[in-house]
């Protein structure tokens, strides 16, 4: 999509000349013949860039930059400036103009200003345009997303809560297993009683029937006081049995009988208790398959599977990864006190390209260490350049160094300035010739 420009100049002749150049390059140009038609056309959700000359009856440039910048301190304004504005406009930058351009200028200069301003802007929108998103959806904050797949799971997540009856979901490692079983019973009538999960991979064998169905006082070497088992604890709520495909057979049939009868008895008991609960499973694996390999009990695999959530893997519903990348950043900068990372063009790419095998835990955890600054963003080994010349060396070395001074003083000119011991002129020009935007450099 083209960037939209808003040209703000009182000379015809002018304006039409660089509107021409800058549709000739691409842009999509509005043209306004002063500051009071642009403020009457511009708000804060405008997506471009604003380009004004500074010298214009009524509303000048600066004035309307100031406006602009009470509207959205955000939205980028170029300034172009006569020779003798030049020192206006460097004030203008200091308060946080995104650049200026000096007459005459080459049309290459005001496209590229533009066109790094536009780029810009987008990723601000982008940004904000996340955050609403997050805020939107902080309701159903462990099953974020926007894509389809996700609209339609917390649907039938709804539909379910509050019916009582059991669910299977089925969802890849690091999917968000647990967070559907959090849903169901948050969403549903039982959230004021207790959500017990027990991840049946977790446990030996030995202890895993004493910790799911208790055991009285003397059951067993070692018992000696009553304990009351994860099922009854349930009574009441929702009992959450992760990684269900792990459990014993031998203990698949009692857990069928339970799911059958709502009764349990502990371990050395007779008496059996009554249980109202809500049964939800969670598997990697196809049951069915798991029960032809003869892994798990046919006549279990048939009782659980009365209602399946299938959770979408992450490569399946990869527009959501910005807006969990987001969520996870800004959790982990709150943790760590740290600020939240800046997300280049180059790490949305590989975002998009990676297949997330640890899907939503994987991304967290690739959140934290941005936030962190450990995420390595290196791509591929760029092929050997071919020699260069001595003077292609210098100026490379002088770009490092004025891109170096802006990046510590986040395009603060005074402060680069002084940190370097140039003249303000002679900053501007090498900046120009560089290509370095001080806006560019800011927040």
């Amino acid at each position: 999509m083209s960037i939209e420009v808003a040209f703000v100049d009182d000379d015809p002749d002018l304006r039409a000349a660089n509107a021409q150049s800058l549709g000739l390059a691409g842009f999509a140009v509005r043209e306004f013949d002063g500051a009071a038609a642009a403020l009457a056309a511009l708000d804060a959700g405008f997506a471009g860039v604003v380009v004004t000359d500074v010298r214009m009856p009524g509303i000048d440039g600066i004035e309307l930059f100031r406006r602009l910048r009470a509207l959205d301190p955000e939205l980028p304004v170029i300034l172009i400036t006569g020779h003798g504005d030049i020192d206006m406009a460097v004030s203008a930058l200091h308060e946080g103009a995104y650049d200026f351009i000096a007459k005459p200028f080459a049309a290459a200069r005001l496209v590229e200003s533009v066109r790094r301003a536009g780029d810009k802007r987008r990723l601000v929108l982008e940004n904000r345009a996340l955050r609403a998103a997050l805020d939107a959806a902080a309701g159903d904050a462990p099953l974020m997303g926007a894509t389809p797949a996700m609209e339609r799971l917390r649907a039938r997540i709804r539909s379910l809560a509050d019916l009582d009856v059991d669910v299977l979901v089925h969802g890849e490692t690091g999917s968000g297993k647990e967070m559907v079983a959090q849903a169901l019973h948050q969403w549903g009538r039982r959230r004021a009683r207790r959500l017990v999960a027990l991840n049946c991979g977790a446990l030996p064998e030995t202890v895993i029937d004493s910790e799911l169905f208790g055991h009285e006082a003397g059951a067993f070497t070692g018992a000696q006081k009553k304990r009351i088992g994860q099922i009854e604890l349930a009574d009441g709520g929702t009992l959450f049995l992760d990684e269900i495909e792990s459990m014993p057979l031998n203990l698949q049939a009692k857990l069928l009988r339970v799911l059958e009868d709502r009764q349990v008895t502990p371990l050395g008991g007779n008496q059996q208790r009554r249980i109202d609960m809500r049964v939800i499973a969670a598997t990697k694996v196809d049951l069915a398959q798991a029960a032809k390999a003869g892994g798990f009990r046919p006549d279990l695999a048939f009782r659980l599977d009365v209602v399946t959530l299938r959770i979408p893997p992450l490569r399946e519903r990869r527009d959501d990864i910005p807006l969990l990348f987001e969520h996870f950043a800004a959790r982990a900068a709150e943790r760590f006190g740290r600020g939240r990372p800046a997300v280049s063009p180059h790490l949305r790419r590989r975002f998009a390209e990676h297949d997330w095998p640890g899907n939503v835990r994987e991304l967290a955890h690739c959140a934290e260490r941005a936030v962190l600054g450990l995420l390595d963003e290196a791509g591929p080994e760029p092929a050997p350049a071919a020699p260069e010349s001595l003077a292609d060396q210098v100026a490379a070395f002088e770009a490092g160094v004025l891109r170096a001074a802006l990046e510590r003083h986040k395009g603060h000119i005074p402060a680069v300035l002084d940190d370097l011991g140039l003249p303000r002129k002679t900053l501007y020009d090498k900046l120009a010739r560089h290509g370095l935007v001080p806006g560019d450099f800011r927040g």
